[in-house]
Order: C-alpha cells, then structure tokens, then sequence
C-alpha cells in the first residue's frame, strides 16, 4: 500500500493578494474528486433530508431564468432545469462540468467553464441565481465579494438561493484546524490515496443575515437536520 499523500491545499487560506494560490489549489481537489463527488449524496443519514429538498427547491425557480454558481457535478442541476425557463450553470472544473452534462437533457441547460468570483459580464444578467454547496468554502474575508459579484449578474428582484451542509458530528468531517480569521478546515481523503486540507466554512443563522446588507433583502433560512438553504432577493447592485 502506498503512503497517504498530503495536499497542503491552502483553499483560499493566503495572504492578500495571493489569492489565486488557494483557488487553484480547491479546482485542482474538485477535479480530482469529480468521478468520487457524488458519494457525499449517498450517505444513507442523509437520504431523507436530500428527498425532502429535492421536492423544495424547484418551485423556487419555476419559469425563471436561473444561474448557477459552482454547479459540480449537476446533482442540483437535474431538478431546477425541468422548471426554469433557462438555466446558465457554471463551475471552474472541467472534469465535473463533463458529468454534469449528462444528467440533464441536451439544449435544456447551458455549461460553462467560470470562476465564481469573477463571473463575466457577457453571460448577461438572470432573475435567479442558486449555488448549491458553494458557500461554505468561501473564506468568510470573501463573502460579500462573491455576493456583490453574484448580483452584478443578477436583475434588481431577483431570487437567490444558497443552500449548504450544517455540521453534524459522526455525519460531516472532523473539523482539523481553524485559522486566525475564524475559517475551518477539514483533512479529505481521495480514493486515489492523497489527503488535502480543504476550507469548509459553518456559517450561523446571524452571519448568514448579517452579510446581506446592502446586497439583498433580509433573507430566510431554512435548516434540516443536516443541510441550510438562505433565500434572499437581490436588490441593486
């Protein structure tokens, strides 16, 4: 048996100005995850909260023009594309980007290859916006900026949907290490043996509020037993 390799992934965990660092370091764990990403959705704790948002989140989006932000694999892609009207889903990678693909029907969506904190203005703008276990590995120092940049893209009224994991003790990863900004980090293992510290963020009901000010209108949180969702309407950017 091979040793374990550590990935020092330092996912967004850099000083100012060496930001790219981090981001490469989590496209380069999401595309060696992309053929393994879909075993957190087979957890079996989990299965009733996954059936439970399956049946909530499509309403939110019916008829709209929907982007979506960080899309992976496409596993909450296949139930928002049957009730939008249009749907824009982006990610960094690739490799999940081409598994993705195959889970919808041709022409029903749009991929592209985007970074998320720096969404292009030739996209055009939506009234809708979803990114689906995204934000807890945004570094809390960037919150607002992907925030501010998502809205650049989104028209005044606009829906957002961000849903997310909650911290579970014995369901989610051990919490490894946290830094002097107050991210949290957990040690993931691949199947191909390497270990790589990933940024995994835990946001409270307060934090999640508190960061629209001045990006949309107080928001709504929804918890189950093991995931979050904040719904919130853009306001102008």
């Amino acid at each position: 048996m091979q040793p374990s390799k550590l990935h020092n992934n330092p996912i967004l965990n850099t000083p100012p100005g060496l930001g790219v660092t981090g981001e490469s370091a989590l496209h380069s764990y999401y595309a060696a995850r992309a053929p393994e990403y879909d075993q957190v959705y087979r957890k079996p704790e989990r299965q009733s909260d996954l059936r439970a948002i399956e049946a909530w989140l499509p309403p939110h989006f019916a008829k709209a023009r929907v982007l979506e932000v960080a899309c992976g694999t496409g596993y909450w892609t296949q139930f928002i594309a049957p009730v939008a009207s249009h749907m824009l889903a982006l990610d960094l990678a690739s490799e999940t980007l081409r598994i993705a693909r195959q889970r919808v029907p041709v022409g029903k969506v749009d991929f592209s290859v985007a970074d998320a904190y720096h969404l292009p203005r030739h996209l055009g703008t939506f009234d809708a916006a979803f990114a689906g276990f995204w934000f807890s590995h945004i570094p809390k120092a960037r919150r607002r900026e992907f925030l501010r940049g998502l809205g650049g893209r989104l028209e005044p009224g606009a829906k957002v949907v961000l849903l997310d994991n909650r911290f579970v003790a014995g369901s989610s990863s051990p919490i490894t290490e946290q830094d002097a900004d107050g991210n949290s980090y957990q040690t993931r293992a691949l199947a191909d043996g390497s270990r790589h510290r990933v940024l995994k963020n835990f946001p409270s009901e307060l934090e999640l509020q508190s960061m629209l000010d001045g990006i949309g209108e107080p928001g709504t949180v929804t918890n189950w037993p093991y995931f979050w969702a904040l719904e919130y309407v853009a306001t102008a950017p």
